[in-house]
């Protein structure tokens, strides 16, 4: 948890979501339309909300605030005071940086070019190395947040123009990012040269363009999709329109995230050209043919576990119901978290459905086993509604690595795939049995043959322990002399 004195409910057993990332460019209402984009990626953080907008020539207008998009933007003179015809927005979930105003985004600088503002998705795995060779040159930091290592990488450089500055930076940092950045003359997103992270671009009927981490940010404010950004790749959007800059290679194979699939992404968005809610589906579905068993009902764990429980269902050829009830109206609690609390935490988020679950050999399907304690207490709630029999099949392979770059996962210690058996982890969470989809199945359920261990197709190291980007910071041993800095000039 990043606050102490916040306790979030019951969703312990799953990895937290990252951030989201919105702009527009080329509307009258931009600040809105972004407003309403980040209501959409809301799923994707809810620390904290930011908005930064352009107006004219050089004025850049800003309001942050912790808590929900609602919480910040309802109000309409708050978006009175964003106005201009280009607009960033950002959501957070903290994954580096306390949470704090000087760390909520988009970040803004003031350059000997103009204004600057960039607002980032994912995580930098040499951030901490980097920052340390900043502050020795002399780059005073604001923030704890990895992300303003952007802006010293852009102001330090020699280059000339913007673009010429953000490629240097880019060039100079390891790690997963989509990354949209707002100055004077253009709107720009990027993506990691192995496109981790998820970025799409849409255009607006009146003939705008939005950036989104989701297609689902497009959908609300009426723009058409026009395709991924893809790996390694900067479009820059003016009003001369969009244009494509590569300064990296095409990947040989791309590792986008697989976990976008699983839990991320919202049901509704479509994800590297897949619908999100299809493939929910098909993994439910070659989970149940992986490890059927005899049962009278199938159970998602809501939400994040409905569209895969559908697929097993229709698969096994057993009802789907709604045996667990969820509370939308719950965030983190104002009680105190004492272990009492705790123990009832579970049931103020989740409620049982016992007319569906009584006297029933039921199967949970949730989407991943994390720590193990919220899984726990849902099994012993199904059971004390009158369950016979309680079986636990997950839509994911067991999460045996913690993810560096930009999902919050615990240490590895902390895992318990990591520590423990199936079985035993069945016997921990008091399951009568559990089972995971096997790593080749969930590729099979995503139009693959399976993992080719030589190329993976996606970003798979919370299950594997493959980490296809090297794990600088960890790896960083603070007496060795630092790195130099890439500081160039044509």
């Amino acid at each position: 948890m990043t606050q102490a004195s916040q306790w979030d409910i019951g969703d312990d057993d799953h990895p937290h979501e990252e951030c989201g990332v919105v702009g527009v460019w080329g509307s009258p209402d931009a600040a809105a339309l972004t407003a309403l984009g980040l209501h959409a990626l809301q799923h994707r953080g809810q620390e904290a909300a930011g908005i930064v907008s352009l107006a004219g020539q050089g004025q850049f207008h800003a309001h942050k605030g912790r808590g929900l998009v609602g919480d910040n933007f309802s109000n309409a003179a708050v978006i009175a005071g964003l106005p201009g015809h280009a607009a960033l927005g950002h959501n957070r979930y903290a994954t580096t940086g306390e949470t704090a105003l000087r760390n909520v985004q988009p970040l803004y600088a003031d350059f000997e070019f103009g204004g600057f503002a960039v607002a980032h998705n994912g995580n930098l795995t040499n951030a901490h190395v980097l920052k340390r060779a900043l502050v020795r040159r002399g780059c005073l930091f604001q923030s704890t947040t990895d992300s303003e290592v952007f802006i010293h990488l852009i102001a330090i450089s020699l280059y000339s123009t913007v673009m010429d500055r953000l490629i240097d930076a880019l060039k100079q940092v390891q790690g997963a990012y989509s990354l949209v950045a707002l100055h004077n003359g253009a709107l720009l997103g990027a993506r990691d040269p192995l496109g981790v992270r998820p970025l799409v671009l849409g255009k607006l009927p009146a003939g705008g363009f939005v950036l989104s981490s989701e297609t689902c940010g497009l959908d609300i404010v009426g723009a058409d999709f026009v395709r991924d950004v893809e790996p390694g790749e900067i479009v820059l959007i003016d009003d001369s329109g969009v244009r494509s800059i590569r300064p990296f290679a095409r990947p040989s194979s791309p590792r986008f995230c697989i976990f976008e699939y699983i839990y991320f992404a919202r049901p509704d968005s479509i994800v590297e050209g897949t619908p999100v809610y299809d493939t929910r589906k098909r993994i439910g579905a070659e989970l149940a043919r992986e490890s059927g068993v005899k049962a009278d009902v199938i159970v998602p764990v809501p939400d994040s576990g409905v569209p895969a429980a559908m697929g097993y269902a229709a698969e096994a050829g057993i009802p789907f119901e709604l045996g667990i009830i969820r509370n939308h109206y719950v965030g983190r609690t104002f009680i105190e978290p004492t272990d009492q609390i705790r123990n009832l935490g579970v049931k103020l988020k989740h409620s049982a459905n016992r007319s569906m679950i009584e006297g029933k050999r039921v199967v949970l399907v949730d989407d991943s086993i994390v720590r193990g304690t919220t899984s726990r207490k849902i099994v012993e709630m199904v059971r004390q509604a009158g369950a016979t029999e309680v079986h636990m099949r997950i839509s994911s392979p067991p999460t045996t690595h913690s993810c560096f770059y930009g999902i919050d996962t615990p240490e590895r210690a902390k895992l318990l795939a990591a520590n423990h058996d199936v079985a035993e982890m069945a016997n921990i969470i008091g399951a009568d049995s559990l089972a995971f989809i096997s790593l080749d199945g969930l590729y099979r359920a995503l139009g693959r043959d399976g993992r080719d261990p030589a190329a993976p197709a996606y970003c798979d190291a919370c299950f594997t322990g493959d980490y296809a980007i090297p794990l600088l910071d960890q790896q960083d041993n603070s007496e060795r002399p630092l790195p130099l800095l890439q500081v160039a000039n044509r």
